[in-house]
């Protein structure tokens, strides 16, 4: 849906197509009832409703099967100059382009939730994808306001999530040892590293603290980090408990009726100010 508003407040003309009727309605209503879009979006639940469109967005389950039998589908009702994006998060591009007869026309756009606030949207190629429709992407996403950062090659997780789980296997780690509780850990994020991460990024932040005192660092500290290459069990047991997080009420915090929807609403205000503190700078 966010990805449709992203769009539709562009000015552009959206055909939303799935399946599930229930899913197009509420979707129909909740674009509807969005003052920012400027068109309307057209909701189909057939490919011989959509007629001729110059790129597809596919932004089903991550599951390769299913993403690979929807890419199929859609190959075989687009023209030959259709540019075919992909929203993953890190299935590989490769594989999930194993289908296509066309590869070369097909990228991943690995948008990030909310799709229609935050800037940067990573770019992966494919090893077959052309330039041209590369830059066609990267040209899109720049219509839409975006921060296009195009990846050299395609690997597993890409690079944002490739960050945010090495982090997460350390917090994980910390929890484990009971060197601080859950609400305690990300205080210590949010108001340090957090912050600064979001204005300079991890690696001008070690030019601003300097190369050698980070090597220091290293030297002493990087054989104390977790390097464990399978889950945690501490979120395996989470997981096994039906602790899911906010779908299920319970995670590293409680989550009462309603109040998933409350800190939605809380953190899209805290990223429109954020975001707009950093255009400024």
């Amino acid at each position: 849906m966010n990805l449709a508003k992203l769009m539709l407040g562009n000015g552009m003309t959206v055909t939303v197509l799935d399946i599930n009727p229930n899913v197009l309605e509420r979707c129909r209503q909740a674009l509807e009832s969005d003052s920012a879009s400027k068109v309307q979006a057209h909701f189909v639940s057939d490919w011989l409703q959509v007629g001729e469109c110059d790129v597809v967005l596919e932004s089903v389950t991550e599951d390769l099967t299913l993403k690979q039998r929807v890419l199929k589908d859609v190959e075989a009702h687009v023209g030959d100059a259709t540019l075919i994006l992909t929203n993953t998060s890190g299935l590989s591009i490769d594989e999930l382009s194993d289908v296509l007869a066309r590869p070369e026309r097909f990228v991943g756009a690995h948008f990030f939730n909310p799709a229609d606030l935050i800037p940067t949207v990573e770019v992966i190629p494919g090893r077959f994808t052309l330039d041209t429709f590369v830059d066609h992407a990267v040209d899109l996403l720049r219509e839409l306001g975006k921060r296009p950062a195009v990846l050299k090659q395609s690997v597993p997780g890409f690079v944002a999530n490739r960050i945010q789980h090495a982090l997460m296997r350390e917090c994980l780690s910390i929890l484990e040892q009971g060197i601080v509780d859950a609400e305690t850990l990300d205080d210590i994020v949010r108001y340090s590293i957090g912050i600064r991460l979001a204005i300079n990024g991890p690696l001008r932040q070690r030019d601003l603290n300097g190369l050698d005192t980070h090597l220091n660092i290293s030297s002493y500290l990087y054989e104390s980090l977790d390097n464990r290459t399978t889950p945690s069990p501490l979120l395996e047991a989470l997981v096994e408990k039906g602790y899911l997080g906010r779908k299920s009420g319970n995670g590293f915090y409680e989550w009462p009726a309603g109040s998933g929807e409350n800190y939605d609403r809380q953190e899209r205000e805290l990223l429109v100010r954020l975001l707009s503190m950093m255009k400024e700078n």
